[in-house]
Formats: structure tokens, C-alpha cells, sequence
């Protein structure tokens, strides 16, 4: 199998997940925080590119506004963010709505995205299965993403919840999910990462129920 040609995407590092109503439980935000950080002096150290993502909403917004405290990067990654390759504003969950992102991944030859930042919910979920008509493979870390509780009419379930089902969910059949350890094995010896497919994970699951 070829090497993957992999780029490192930091979905919306954003203080907003790290204080207010969004702020990211499981994994401990601390912790996943980290293992972001960590991803990108991988990807930095391998000479893979890296595209940091912002999240926008409009002026006087209750959250993401420009400008607002909220809105800016976690100064973890604002620290690493001069030296991405690419730096994102977008207003939609996936980060495929966001500026020429789809043009820049063909023209530098990427066909491997690799998926940390939050929320696991929502912006990472949309981008994974927003790639797949798009033709990219997807790689997900699993501890440097992250999700919130949530209730509404429909019910309610917590971040532990969320997150676990989606990390099934998405390995089932659009990411690759794995830890970031193992993905910077895999970066390191340039060799892909197994997924699975839904049709093996579904007889699994009947055999584990």
C-alpha cells in the first residue's frame, strides 16, 4: 500500500472550549489539549503540513464573535500556529466549508486528513463525513479531540457517552481512529492506518451483544 500523504488539521483550538458553556469534558480538556499540541510538533517534526482552523460566528455573537476572548486560539496553539502551513477561518461545522481548503489539499497532493480539535460532536464528525465524497481518507485522534454533555427533547447523554459511541462510529466507516501515539508511529514509518467497515463492525457488534 502507498505512504499516506497526510495532513494535520486543528479543528477550532479555541478558548471557547475551555471556559463557557462550551467547554470541552471528555477527555479532560487538559489532557486533549496535549495531545493536540503534541500532534502538531509531530506533524511539524516530519515536515507534514499543518492547517490550523478557527471557528467564527458574527459580531456581538454570545460565542466565537471576532475578536472576543472566546473566539482565540488556546495559547497553546496560538504559540505553534505561525508555523502551520494554512490558517482557516470558518463558519460551518465542517471544515470543508471554510475558504479553498478542498483545492489546497489536491494542489499539495494530500489525500490523507488527520483530524484532532473539537468538538467531537460536531465539527469533527461533520468534517469526517464531509470528506468522504470528496475522496479523502480520514484519520482520527481519539484523545486529542474532545466533546461536551448534552441534553435536549430528544434526551440527554454525557461527553464520556458522546464521545465513545462516536469514536465507534467513526472507525465503523469514515476515520480511521486511533490514539496519537500510534499515529505518530504510523507518520514516523510513513505506513497507513486500519479501519474498519460497517459491515464487520456490525456482525462484531451482534457477536459482542
Amino acid at each position: 500500500m502507498n505512504a499516506p500523504r497526510r495532513a494535520l488539521i486543528v479543528i477550532d483550538a479555541q478558548q471557547e472550549y475551555f471556559d463557557g458553556p462550551l467547554i470541552v469534558q471528555h477527555p479532560p480538556r487538559d489532557e486533549s489539549l496535549a495531545r493536540i499540541a503534541g500532534a502538531m510538533d509531530t506533524a511539524a517534526d516530519a515536515g507534514l503540513p499543518v492547517i490550523t482552523v478557527q471557528h467564527e460566528t458574527a459580531e456581538g455573537a454570545p460565542v466565537f464573535a471576532p475578536g472576543s476572548e472566546g473566539w482565540k486560539l488556546h495559547p497553546a496553539i496560538e504559540r505553534r500556529a505561525p508555523s502551520a502551513s494554512k490558517h482557516l477561518v470558518k463558519g460551518y461545522s465542517s471544515v470543508f466549508g471554510a475558504g479553498d481548503l478542498t483545492e489546497w489539499l489536491r494542489a499539495n497532493g494530500i489525500d490523507t486528513i488527520t483530524l484532532v480539535g473539537y468538538m467531537t460532536n460536531n465539527c469533527v464528525l461533520a468534517t469526517a463525513a464531509a470528506a468522504e465524497p470528496l475522496g479523502f481518507a480520514v484519520e482520527v485522534l481519539s484523545d486529542a479531540t474532545g466533546a461536551i454533555h448534552l441534553s435536549n427533547e430528544a434526551g440527554k447523554v454525557s461527553a464520556r457517552q458522546v464521545h465513545d459511541t462516536l469514536m465507534v462510529l467513526l472507525h465503523s466507516n469514515w476515520a480511521a481512529v486511533t490514539d496519537t501515539a500510534t499515529w505518530a508511529e504510523a507518520v514516523a514509518a510513513k505506513a497507513p492506518l486500519d479501519k474498519s467497515d460497517l459491515g464487520t463492525s456490525a456482525v462484531q457488534g451482534r457477536t459482542a451483544h
